[in-house]
């Protein structure tokens, strides 16, 4: 740490960088910042930098108020939209209390809790996130809704268009921030973009949705649009979802991959599945944390609503209308079993989205939970009774469900931590409150003038 540190001072001198930006998170995942001179860094690293947590959304207790944010060296890079102009850096930080103990609130600290859990059973988890965006024209929006920047399509090539010079420079800052990205494409809605990042340990990845989306937000001011992670911004139109691939190793070894096994999976990937499924109701309220998250899995089920967002309960190789899908296997590729968690949205808090989904699928493999049959067909086509008599059991229809979900889970409490637990579900009681006691223009269109 003492080499890391070393470097991040003399890249600092070398670089004339200006300004030192400190990054962290809130419990519901907005990215908090302060800017320090680069004269106060070494002290940062040693001393931490002070501030008042119970300012910050979950962080602290009023009567427990003082954190310290201490950078990691290890996430030190200059950011590319600076330029030459003031050039400025970022580290991640974690937070402690002023006796140096890791705050319980931190959502990195939450992950890192949990990722440890893990690396006592031997375990590294890895993980590989495909996110979706919509570019916009601007903030604004009129009855009909907000304007996107084009009207293509899935895997649609635009000549000059906004969204292929848009992607060209979020893939090259991405790159320049240390970032590797594995495919970028237009999606299926309008405007509605997706650019995959590579995979790596789910810590790493984490921290590098968090800079990804500022990026993605850089990019759209420097281009004149708007950028949004709003899991369902369009009625008619697909959500943005954050269908991540999920991996466990041991050692240099895939504990998901077994030679000659079905589809390749292990015993170990087959429990961490069922796990996934099993406790997938009680993470809804994380994994998809908004009132609009739950228009994006309920908005619109079918292919002629062009909706992949899953409903229900259930797994399949290869099967896109499944919660969880097991990629199909390429021999050429060796060991790279792996499964895709499909429900969580792009606008999920990833600290405590990763640390739940590890969760989740390590209680499969310590209980032994058995793999239910996989589901064959589209979902999505089948009628509820075929559904229910299959055992597909829909996930939560309302973030008032998903919270009821919650309450109940004593994976989701433990995983957590109290106070974080306490904070989601006193956060996402407000936000269902509020928005129960909207009075929308459906009901006023529809109402109004007949009742």
């Amino acid at each position: 740490m003492d080499k890391q540190r070393d470097f991040v001072l003399r890249t600092i001198e070398e670089r004339g960088v200006k300004f030192v930006r400190l990054w962290f998170t809130d419990v519901v995942g907005t990215l908090k910042s302060v800017a320090i001179a680069p004269a106060e860094v070494e002290g940062a690293f040693t001393e931490g930098i002070g501030f008042d947590g119970s300012a910050i959304e979950g962080l602290s207790r009023t009567f427990e108020s003082d954190l310290l944010a201490y950078p990691d060296p290890t996430t030190f890079q200059t950011l590319p939209w600076r330029g030459d102009i003031d050039p400025t850096a970022r580290m991640f930080c974690d937070i402690t209390t002023p006796d140096g103990e890791p705050a319980v609130s931190d959502p990195r600290n939450v992950l890192k809790r949990t990722l440890a859990r893990a690396a006592d059973r031997g375990f590294t988890f890895y993980t590989h996130p495909e996110i979706e965006f919509y570019l916009l024209k601007s903030s604004k929006y009129g009855e009909t809704g907000p304007e996107p920047v084009d009207s293509a399509g899935y895997f649609d090539n635009v000549p000059g268009g906004t969204a292929h010079d848009f992607r060209r420079r979020s893939v090259r800052m991405l790159e320049d921030l240390g970032i590797s990205v594995e495919f970028s494409h237009h999606e299926a809605g309008p405007g509605q973009n997706e650019i995959d990042l590579r995979y790596a340990d789910a810590l790493t990845t984490a921290d590098n949705i968090m800079t990804f989306r500022t990026v993605i937000k850089e990019v759209a001011i420097e281009q004149g649009v708007y950028a949004t992670f709003m899991p369902k911004p369009f009625s008619l139109q697909p959500g943005s979802g954050m269908h991540t691939h999920l991996s466990l190793f041991e050692g240099d070894a895939n504990a998901f991959y077994e030679p000659g096994a079905q589809y390749q999976l292990s015993k170990i990937g087959r429990q961490f599945i069922a796990g996934l499924l099993r406790h997938a109701s009680e993470i809804s309220a994380v994994t998809n944390q908004f009132v609009n998250s739950y228009k994006r899995l309920w908005g619109g089920v079918g292919p002629d609503k062009l909706a992949e967002a899953p409903s229900f309960i259930c797994w399949g190789h290869n099967n896109r209308s499944a919660l969880v899908r097991v990629p199909l296997y390429k021999p050429n590729k060796g060991q790279s079993a792996r499964v895709e968690y499909r429900a969580i949205d792009s606008a999920a808090n990833p600290y405590l989205a990763f640390s739940l989904l590890l969760a989740a699928g390590m209680k499969g493999i310590e209980e032994g939970y058995e793999l239910p049959p996989e589901a064959e067909d589209d979902v999505w086509a089948l009628t509820d009774r075929e559904r229910r008599a299959l055992g597909y059991d829909p996930l939560p229809a309302s973030l008032d469900h998903a919270i009821q979900q919650m309450e109940e889970s004593e994976l989701v409490a433990e995983t957590l931590g109290e106070q974080v637990f306490n904070y989601v579900l006193a956060n996402k009681r407000a936000e269902w409150r509020d928005y129960r006691s909207q009075v929308t223009p459906f009901e006023l269109q529809r109402n109004l003038e007949i009742l």
